[in-house]
């Protein structure tokens, strides 16, 4: 699986589809939207970044990259899923982030901004290459359920629902959205409800690539926000580092789709437009 993960990123980078093994159906989104071969990255990719990660997941036949992605207009933020079938390459999905995309800032709130790009800050805080000790490892189902609580905690606005280790990280973006001063004192951490207030759904979530050996779990959700939010829906691929049964840090690469696009578009279709009605 790393030697077919390789094949297709060099070939990305390239420019070169046939040299990666390809199976016939083979289907790519970028953002959620449909490239044909040979077009979107396949052309404007000039390199791997200097942050590159990889996780595998036998199970599930997925692996995963998480790290950086030159382009002619700079480095991108990126996370690819990509699943193996009979040793041929049947899906590709990135999930980028661009400098100047749209987005609402790294609070969330309602003012619509250029997306945060902050590759520096990736750089210098960046998730290292792990295997998770074997005394400290929880099954798959029980890194999926740990990665679940997050978003239900989301979903609920309430904290106490996440399991994560007191002082849990969050980037997003490479920006980092935790760790900041409280009125009251003290430092928020992925627990936080401040960022939750607008999010009144978290949809169409999956949990496609689950490394066991590493402990890290991809997931794959859409944000859904209140009437009168700028950006009513945005695209998440969030990487979990877990140890000892609890999030110690997440890495997330995140896009805001238009209103009319078709987001995630992959299975399941829950969170797909028409947006969703806010609750009464």
């Amino acid at each position: 699986m790393k030697t077919t993960l390789d094949q297709y990123l060099t070939a990305v980078v390239q420019h070169k589809p046939a040299s990666a093994p390809l199976s016939v159906g083979f289907r790519q989104t970028e953002n959620a939207m449909v490239r044909r071969l040979g077009t979107g990255l396949w052309e404007s990719a000039k390199g791997l970044g200097k942050l590159q990660l990889r996780f595998f997941d036998p199970e599930s036949g997925q692996a995963g990259y998480f790290g950086t992605l030159e382009e002619a207009t700079g480095p991108a933020i990126v996370t690819l899923r990509m699943k193996v079938e009979d040793r041929k390459i049947s899906e590709a999905e990135w999930v980028l982030a661009r400098k100047g995309d749209p987005g609402l800032g790294p609070l969330g709130g309602g003012q619509a901004t250029a997306a945060y790009n902050d590759v520096p800050n990736l750089l210098a805080h960046a998730p290292g290459e792990r295997v998770a000790p074997k005394a400290g490892r929880v099954s798959r189902s029980e890194l999926i359920a740990i990665t679940n609580s997050y978003w239900d905690g989301l979903s609920a606005h309430d904290g106490k629902l996440i399991l994560a280790h007191p002082g849990c990280t969050r980037l997003e973006n490479g920006t980092l959205t935790t760790q900041r001063s409280l009125p009251a004192g003290g430092e928020t951490d992925c627990t936080s409800e401040g960022a939750m207030a607008n999010i009144f759904a978290v949809t169409a979530r999956r949990y496609p690539i689950v490394d066991e050996e590493a402990g890290v779990v991809l997931s794959l959700v859409l944000f859904e926000r209140k009437p009168g939010i700028a950006m009513r829906r945005n695209l998440l691929a969030e990487w979990f580092f877990i140890e000892q049964g609890k999030i110690r840090s997440i890495y997330a690469s995140m896009y805001y789709p238009d209103a009319e696009a078709m987001a995630p578009n992959w299975p399941p279709y829950d969170g797909n437009w028409p947006i969703l009605p806010a609750p009464k």
